[in-house]
């Protein structure tokens, strides 16, 4: 089997394209919630905390003066961003609560399901257990 063939083979397959289609869908998701967390969660938070900006906290490690931007404090030297951890740590849980809810739902659809009846049994089979028993007898 000819290394062409082989890849080709293997990229068919459903698993494949299902993964592919689940990491799509997954980053273009984790988008949504960076921006939920972002642009409208944060913003709340910083407003009940005294006008906070989170994005904007840090410890500087090389001497940076306090009170400069982020972007100002990383070019003067090493920071110790925290306030962009807790924004992604949020991001996180909020992103894994969202796909326990759908997993929870879609486990309870499956659960309401009726299980299929069981198919009949082959003729073929009906009659070996037949001659079994009349062996038996």
């Amino acid at each position: 089997m000819s290394f062409v063939s082989e890849f080709k083979e293997f990229a068919i397959k459903g698993n494949v394209i299902d993964l592919a289609v689940g990491v799509i869908i997954g980053g273009a998701f984790g988008k949504i919630v960076d921006s939920i967390v972002g642009d409208l969660i944060m913003p709340v938070v910083s407003k009940l905390f005294g006008g906070l900006d989170f994005s904007n906290y840090y410890v500087g490690l090389a001497g940076q003066p306090d009170g400069l931007p982020l972007v100002e404090a990383k070019k003067a030297g090493a920071v110790f961003a925290y306030g962009s951890f807790v924004t992604i740590a949020l991001n996180f849980a909020i992103l894994a609560l969202i796909i326990f809810v759908m997993i929870r739902q879609i486990n309870r659809l499956k659960k309401a399901q009726p299980p299929a009846p069981p198919a009949a049994t082959p003729e073929d089979v009906v009659l070996l257990r037949e001659i079994r028993d009349a062996l038996k007898k």
